[in-house]
This record gives C-alpha cells, sequence and structure tokens, in this order.
C-alpha cells in the first residue's frame, strides 16, 4: 500500500475535508458497532417492515454497487486523487454495507423483504418522490441512483481521463440517490444506532459530492 499512501501525502488541501469527515464516521461506525446494539433488548427491536429493516436492506444493495465501482476505477485510474477517493468509498461502504446486513441478523430478519423503497412511503413529499408507485424494480434502481449494466460496460471499456470522468458522474449520481433514503430514515426511523448511520451518510457522501464535483472541473470532463 506505499502508492496510496504516498497519494494521500501530496493530496490538495480540500482532501483534508473528506479526510475528516470519513474519519469521523469511521469512529462512530466502531463505537456504535461494540456498543449500540448491546443495550438494544432494553427497547423494541425493529421489526420486518420498519425504515430501520428496509434502509438495511436498501442499502446493502445500494452500497454493494458502489463498492464495485470504486474498486474497478481503483485498479485501473492513473489518477492519484481519484484513486485515493475509490479507496476510501470502497473501503467506507463496504464496513457499513457489513454493518447493515449485521443488524438484520441481530433482529433476526430475513436479508430482502419487499419492493425497493417502499419503507419510504410515510416520509414526507420531499422524499416520496425517489420511489415511484407500481415502477418496476429496474426504474426504481434507477431512482435510487444506480447505475445500469450498460453504464457499468462503458466504463469499464474506457481508459484514463475518459474513465474518470464517466467513474465520478456515475458516483455523484449514485451518492444522490442514497441522500433521500437517509433522510427518510431520520424522519421514520427510531433505532439510535440506524439513525446515527443515516446522518453518516449524509455527512460523507455529501462531503464526497462536492469532492467529486471539484475533481470533475479539475479534470475538463464534459459528459
Amino acid at each position: 500500500m506505499t502508492d496510496l499512501d504516498g497519494d494521500r501525502r501530496t493530496l490538495p488541501p480540500w482532501w483534508a475535508v473528506l479526510l475528516v469527515v470519513v474519519a469521523v464516521a469511521g469512529v462512530a461506525f466502531a463505537i456504535g458497532r461494540f456498543s449500540t446494539f448491546g443495550a438494544l433488548g432494553a427497547g423494541t427491536v425493529p421489526t420486518s417492515d420498519s425504515p430501520e429493516a428496509g434502509f438495511a436492506r436498501d442499502m446493502q444493495v445500494h452500497h454493494g454497487q458502489a463498492v464495485e465501482m470504486a474498486m474497478d476505477i481503483y485498479r485501473t485510474t492513473e489518477n492519484p486523487d481519484v484513486r485515493v477517493l475509490a479507496y476510501d468509498i470502497a473501503t467506507t461502504q463496504s464496513a457499513q454495507k457489513g454493518e447493515f446486513y449485521d443488524w438484520l441478523v441481530k433482529w433476526n430478519l430475513p436479508q430482502s423483504g419487499g419492493p425497493l423503497m417502499a419503507w419510504m412511503d410515510a416520509a414526507d413529499t420531499a422524499h416520496q418522490h425517489v420511489a415511484t408507485p407500481g415502477a418496476s424494480e429496474a426504474e426504481l434502481l434507477t431512482q435510487m441512483g444506480m447505475a445500469s449494466p450498460a453504464e457499468l460496460a462503458a466504463m469499464r471499456a474506457e481508459t484514463g481521463t475518459a474513465a474518470d470522468c464517466t467513474f465520478l458522474a456515475l458516483m455523484i449520481r449514485h451518492h444522490e440517490g442514497a441522500l433521500p433514503m437517509a433522510q427518510a430514515l431520520l424522519q421514520l426511523g427510531s433505532e439510535p444506532r440506524a439513525l446515527q448511520v443515516a446522518q453518516g451518510v449524509i455527512d460523507t457522501q455529501s462531503a464526497e459530492i462536492d469532492l467529486m464535483t471539484s475533481l470533475r472541473r479539475g479534470l475538463a470532463c464534459t459528459d
């Protein structure tokens, strides 16, 4: 990992903001992972139709693709800034995806169940636009900001700056799709650790959207 350490030492100043956000999110993740559910028995465990369960299921799907895209570009990019960003996204979201899986195991709930984003129906109208009633699964995935198989294939076929620009565009849209889900959980949920993670998703991914937008300007992306 020597090359990655070298990349971090030469990052431009605005990277410090993201690295601080990711570090704080990591500490919160560790503290919550080892403490929150120890006290859960004193309260009410989320049910299968709860917003917490729906969020955990949908975000596993969402984070899974983010990790996949990040690792694809991490292996191929020649841009050190894009490479560090991809590494941070892959590691952070892999850890969160594992925690979401663990929540459902601890709550004795199935890992899948119900249409994507159906748990968000009770949220206010600012969130309801994400899940269109009667939409197909493919349409719901698009509304979640997910890249299509054709878009992923196109990114993998590109090289150099073109691939970097495509990755950043897809990941910005992907992050934007996660924010309404996290905001809906903050509105509808009650489990403390789930609310803490949802706020962390908003903070970290909002910062990453700003940085990816800046990176695209620096690369003179046109798409």
